[in-house]
């Protein structure tokens, strides 16, 4: 395969837009109405992927390569986590004003630090520890006022556990980009996309005998698009890596949250809350700290291998 030349502003505008196409998805399933089961939108959303993704792959001569693994087992669990996860932020998504959907979902770099120190054995020093405590206080401001409401019933009662879920789905997104760091060790990445799009489509049609339903036109093609950005969107997500170092466009994933809350707006009526502001606000600095330390980090582990690489 020939080499990329890396090119650090095409990466940042294919990373930005990505996140636009995620948006869109986000936007479309919210228009198909906040009644369809989880099941039947994570279905929707993985099968029609499958189209741009497999069409991108056969375009780039991957596509026959990206059937062939070597860890079946590890592509079934990260696509039964990853389903899972998937279904429990589409129900939050479905019932939460969308910017909070959105900074609530922030919670899953968060998740992913803890995780990674649990599991995978990394050094987590107390800079990062700092900032993931400092994001969950974020996290609880913007969620706290949700939450309280459980008790109260009707679409109150709906939109906390719509917190719920999407709190759970960063859990639950957490630990499946633990199983992904750990597919990426043997598999190609393009494997990896292709497999979590089959196997959530094929797991998530299991979801058909209980209440699926028979959609208006308008919102079957709502979800149809969606699945369709989805798949755009993780095309130009995997091709921004290939121009750029992942610390330098992992900030612009907070563009979402500002074009978050312009559509939730406009589109759906949503105005932010102050709580929701200032929660917010602390989740993305916690956020860009984490990758700020990743990077620094980075460029000392460079550093001490040049001073201990023999010289000719």
């Amino acid at each position: 395969m020939h080499s990329v030349l890396r090119n650090p502003m095409r990466g940042i505008a294919l990373k930005v837009s990505s996140v636009v196409v995620f948006l869109a998805m986000q936007t479309f399933i919210k228009l198909a109405g906040p009644d369809i089961p989880p099941g039947q939108v994570t279905f929707c959303r993985s099968f029609f992927a499958l189209f741009p993704i497999m069409a991108y792959l056969a375009y780039i001569g991957q596509l026959s390569a990206a059937f062939h693994t070597a860890n079946p087992v590890g592509h079934l669990k990260r696509g039964t986590i990853g389903i899972l996860s998937m279904a429990f932020g589409f129900y939050g998504l479905l019932h939460l004003p969308l910017p909070e959907a959105i900074a609530l979902g922030y919670a899953l770099p968060l998740v992913a630090v803890v995780f990674a120190a649990v599991f995978l054995g990394e050094t987590v020093r107390i800079y990062r520890w700092s900032a993931v405590l400092v994001g969950i206080f974020g996290v609880a401001i913007v969620s706290w006022p949700k939450l309280t409401l459980l008790r109260d019933g009707g679409m109150e009662a709906e939109q906390a556990l719509g917190a719920l879920c999407v709190l759970l789905s960063a859990v639950l997104g957490g630990m499946a980009m633990i199983q992904v760091r750990r597919l990426v060790e043997e598999e190609k990445t393009a494997t990896i996309v292709l497999y979590f799009s089959l196997t959530a489509s094929v797991f998530s049609l299991a979801s058909l005998p209980f209440g699926w339903l028979v959609l208006p036109w308008p919102s079957a093609l709502y979800l149809v698009a969606a699945g369709f950005c989805g798949g755009v969107a993780q095309i130009l997500l995997t091709e921004s890596y290939r121009h750029a170092d992942v610390s330098t466009i992992a900030p612009f994933e907070y563009t979402s949250i500002l074009l978050g809350g312009i559509v939730g707006y406009f589109v759906f009526g949503d105005v932010p809350t102050v709580t929701m502001l200032i929660g917010t606000v602390i989740i993305v600095a916690a956020g860009i700290f984490i990758i700020y330390r990743e990077h620094q980090l980075g460029i000392e582990q460079r550093e001490a291998r040049k001073a201990t690489t023999p010289q000719a």
